[in-house]
């Protein structure tokens, strides 16, 4: 579990930090082209979720992101994980989500910068690790046999 909770701690403040940067430096130019047109930092504030849909629905998203939080945490306290990608997924997927979460609370939207031409949507450090996590989970549990193992209660 400790190791769980660094991770997800780096994870979260290197979002904050690149979103920090983001804010005090991409903020004020809008846009900065890194391979021309390609790839490109555009500061964005996103007030829905991926791709832009449900707008202004900030509450509906503290609350999921909470209750999707809540029940990991389940997990991992009535699960041995005994597989590391599983562990692996279930970190960066937390940790993902308690970036953009501390996004939601304190601004009311979520910092998005990160900008390919053949990838619409503009998207944030955090939704890497979702998404990352994500594939990784879906992975784990359709390739890996009992990845997670109910714990045994000792009375």
């Amino acid at each position: 579990m400790a190791l769980a909770l660094l991770l997800m701690g780096t994870l979260v403040i290197t979002d904050q930090l690149t979103k920090y940067m983001v804010v005090n430096f991409l903020m004020p130019v809008g846009s900065v082209p890194v391979i021309g047109d390609f790839f490109k930092f555009t500061y964005l504030e996103n007030r829905g979720a991926a791709f832009g849909i449900f707008q202004n629905q900030r509450w509906i998203f503290i609350v999921l992101t909470f209750a999707i939080l809540a029940v990991m945490l389940w997990i991992s306290f009535r699960y041995e994980i005994k597989s590391k990608m599983l562990f692996a997924s279930l970190v960066l997927v937390a940790a993902g989500g308690i970036g953009n979460l501390i996004d939601r609370i304190f601004l009311g939207y979520v910092i998005d910068f990160i900008s390919f031409s053949f990838f619409p949507p503009i998207f944030n450090f955090a939704d890497c690790c979702i998404t990352v996590g994500a594939v990784m989970l879906l992975v784990s549990m359709i390739f890996i046999k009992n990845p997670a193992e109910k714990k045994i209660k000792e009375d």
